[in-house]
């Protein structure tokens, strides 16, 4: 279902694969609810003290083995909202690019993808996708907004799975805007994307997660700063994990424990009913610049 929301301000960071929810503060008074729901996702103190590796971390191969599914499968309501706006040859930007999922299945359309992200493993891992699609790439490696004023602008702006780590979510959103000359697509989860874990905080750690922000949050934000903001919601097109080892091992290093206690997590996920997950539902956000 497709809805509409007017918005009611003037029009006007960050741009990296990796979601963790941590960030500065600051920023506009519009964001100040978003950006404080996002600071009660920070992991104790205490807690990441204990941590073998870090809980952020995200493998290239793993956003690699997305980009490839996306490729085979290249119809979903994100690229089919980027699609409409994209005239023959035109340009994207895609901020958070990871290894293209959100723009290389448009290759047959693109005359250019700007790719904006703060690892370089990402990029390292997009740029010979693209070559091998025939897709004219620019890798713009930081984190946007800071690295906006050296970054051309498209026909449209993409972030997908991006901004639920932007704290300033007004000017991250202001400078998408701003480097777009028809629209802006978001993706996202509805709920944050480290909410599946909330049982095992609590079983592990006696931690309660938040519930907020959402992807309802970030449309109110948008349409605040005056955009006539649109969406549309649908099942995730993979589950987010593929085995019960998987979920695991990442279940270790977000939790914070050591990998051996793997089993422990293993027999309270399946306790705990979360296994299998259910498959999240996406939000395509948009609206029109020109």
């Amino acid at each position: 279902m497709t809805k509409s929301y007017g918005g009611t301000g003037g029009r006007g960071p960050v741009g990296g694969s990796p979601v963790d929810g941590r960030g500065p503060a600051g920023g506009s008074p519009v964001d100040g609810r978003w950006r404080a729901d996002l600071a009660r996702w920070d992991i104790p103190e205490h807690i990441l003290r204990r941590a073998p590796v870090s809980p952020w971390g995200h493998s290239p191969a793993r956003f690699a083995q997305r980009t490839e599914h996306a490729l085979a499968a290249p119809e979903n309501p994100s690229l089919a909202r980027i699609a409409e706006a994209l005239p023959a040859g035109g340009s994207v930007l895609d901020v958070g690019a990871g290894t293209g999922a959100a723009s290389l299945p448009l290759a047959g359309r693109l005359g250019e993808l700007v790719a904006v992200d703060a690892s370089a493993g990402m990029l390292a891992e997009l740029t010979p996708r693209a070559e091998r699609l025939g897709v004219p790439v620019r890798t713009v490696p930081g984190r946007w907004p800071d690295v906006a004023d050296r970054t051309p602008v498209a026909d449209v702006a993409v972030a997908a799975h991006v901004v639920y780590n932007v704290p300033d979510l007004a000017a991250f959103l202001s400078e998408l805007t701003g480097h777009a000359r028809r629209r802006v697509v978001l993706e996202l989860t509805e709920h944050h994307p480290m909410s599946w874990l909330t049982p095992l905080w609590r079983h592990f750690h006696g931690l309660p997660r938040p519930a907020r922000p959402t992807a309802h949050d970030l449309i109110a934000v948008a349409g605040a700063l005056g955009h006539e903001v649109r969406h549309e919601s649908h099942a995730a097109p993979l589950p987010r994990y593929a085995s019960l080892d998987e979920l695991t091992e990442s279940a270790c290093r977000r939790l914070c424990l050591a990998p051996d206690r793997a089993g422990e997590v293993a027999e309270a996920a399946v306790a705990l009913g979360m296994w299998p997950l259910p498959r999240e539902r996406w939000f395509t956000v948009w609206w029109e610049t020109a």
